[in-house]
This record gives C-alpha cells, structure tokens and sequence, in this order.
C-alpha cells in the first residue's frame, strides 16, 4: 500500500540541509550523543527516500528506529547534550510543531520514541501489517516525521 506524501513535498528539499548536517553533527567522541543524532538523521533518510521511492508504511515502520534513544535512557544520558534549553519560535519552521514550543531535547525525544514505538506495536498487533487497521497511519506517520524533523531543527538551532 503506497501513501499519499503530500505533507512531506514540500520540506523535501530542505530536509538534505538538516541530514547532512547531522551527519557532521555526529562526529563526536561522546558515544550516547553520536548514536542519538546518527538515529534522527536514518530515521530523517527513511523518510526521504521513502516520499522518493514511495513505499509502503510498513517497510517505513520497519525502517523507523529507536533504539539509540532507548539505551541513552538506559545509561541517563543528559538531553542537553543534545540541545540546550527549550524550543522557541526560531526553532519552528512548520505551523504544526507550534504545540512543542517550551518543550526540551527530552521531552521531544520521548515523544518521538513513544510515536515509533506505538507503530510497530500496531504492526505486530494486526498481523504484521498497517495495511487493514482503523488507526489513521498516515497522520501519525506524519506527526512523527514533523517531531523528528523538529528535533533536527531544533538542533541545528537556526
């Protein structure tokens, strides 16, 4: 089942900007950090090359990762690393990341692996597939990849 990716059209060109700055972002010696932003920029990628080649949701939910952001808690990594501070107005270049402004590194990082985690449970709930379920896919992809690419924003902090 392919998707309809419209809402990721226009941030396409964009988006290899922040990939390829979190690609230098993650020439770091602090481990935890590298694989956390090494994660958002393969997860950005998914995205990317998914609008490109128009996959299906499922091979998108599959690709989708979080375990770096699972084992950072794990070891108490400090989110600030990451970003200090919270999200302001410069941060949010698209009108619906509005709701996230106050929100820390943290924060929106959970929210990001909770969204990623929530898809594959659907996926492994229904037989392996989102293709037949009642749960509207495409928005919560899409919320998601807005979330990622906020944090990549946020980041970058221009």
């Amino acid at each position: 089942m392919a998707w309809s990716w419209q809402w990721l059209s226009s941030t396409v060109n964009p988006l290899q900007q922040l990939i390829g700055f979190l690609h230098r972002k993650s020439e770091t010696n602090d481990v935890l950090k590298k694989q956390i932003i090494i994660e958002l920029r393969d997860n950005l990628n998914v995205f990317r090359n998914g609008f490109i080649n128009q996959v299906s949701y499922d091979k998108i939910i599959d690709l989708l990762g979080n375990d770096a952001y699972r084992n950072a808690i794990k070891q108490n990594f400090n989110f600030k690393k990451l970003k200090e501070g919270k999200l302001e107005a410069k941060h949010i270049h698209d009108e619906r990341n509005k709701r996230y402004m106050g929100w820390t590194a943290e924060k929106l990082m959970d929210k990001i692996d909770e969204k990623i985690q929530e898809m594959k449970n659907i996926k492994k709930m229904n037989g392996g597939s989102v293709e037949k379920i009642k749960n509207n896919i495409a928005i919560k992809l899409s919320n998601l990849y807005f979330r990622i690419k906020l944090m990549a924003d946020f980041i970058y902090g221009k």
